[in-house]
This record gives structure tokens, sequence and C-alpha cells, in this order.
């Protein structure tokens, strides 16, 4: 079936339910996996924490940090499973974009996404990562509420 799973993470407490189903998964199915964190650039993130208070230096090393962390849960839960996991971050890119040009660049058949499961007017306004996902690739993309 899928021989090669590419879960993306944020790290926040959704997407960790995601990792778990992913590597559950990858586990039953005896897949390679993938993890990947998508960061936007500075220019994307600057307005909504104000450009003058939060400098490009600060923001790539703040990115960077989070995003070691995030992944570091990854590979450890994933290592109690029993199973290996490489991992990418993806700098400079909005989540959707990274995550569909990570899993064409690996050759991923599945992708593994968490969702807040938003509709009418907050997805319009707040956004759907998972929603635009799918409009970016044609990998199967397996949506965990």
């Amino acid at each position: 079936m899928y021989k090669h799973i590419l879960i993306a993470t944020d790290g926040s407490d959704l997407a960790v339910q995601a990792v778990t189903q992913g590597l559950a998964l990858a586990m039953a199915l005896k897949a390679k996996v993938t993890a990947v964190t998508v960061t936007e650039s500075w220019v994307a993130a600057a307005p909504s924490y104000g450009i003058m208070t939060f400098p490009i230096e600060d923001y790539e090393l703040g990115v960077a940090a989070h995003a070691e962390k995030v992944l570091a849960s990854v590979v450890n839960a994933a290592k109690a499973a029993g199973i290996h996991c490489d991992v990418v971050h993806v700098r400079d890119q909005f989540p959707a974009e990274g995550i569909a040009a990570t899993a064409a660049a690996r050759g991923c058949d599945l992708i593994i996404v968490a969702s807040h499961g938003r509709r009418g007017l907050s997805r319009l306004f707040i956004g759907g990562e998972a929603y635009r996902l799918m409009g970016e690739t044609k990998v199967p993309v397996l949506i965990i509420r």
C-alpha cells in the first residue's frame, strides 16, 4: 500500500495527534517515514509581530530552534516505536506549499497532516492549510482532526 509517509507537523497539540497516527500507520504498513515542519519567511510573519520589535535575525534563530525542537520530538516518538524517521525543515515557504514540495521531492505516497476542521468564514479568514495542501499536491492527504 503506502511505502513512504510524510508527516507534517508544527508542534501543536493537534499536530502531535497526526504524528502519533502517522507513526502507527507507518508501523502497521512497514512504511518509510519523513517528518516535515515548514516555517514562513520573516516577511510573511513580520506583520503579525511588528517589524520594528522583531528583527529578522531573532526570527530566524527562533524558527530554527522551534523547528529543531518539533522535529526532535517526532524522531524521539519514532525511535520509541522502533521506526526510523528522516526530518526536513522547510524555510521561507507557506506550509501547504512546503509540505507539497517536500512530498514530491522525497517521493512520498501519502501525506498526513492535522486540521482544526474549520469551515465557512473561519476557514476563509483564519485559513485552512490542510485544505490548501489538497490543492497543491497530487499525493493523497490523510487529514487527522
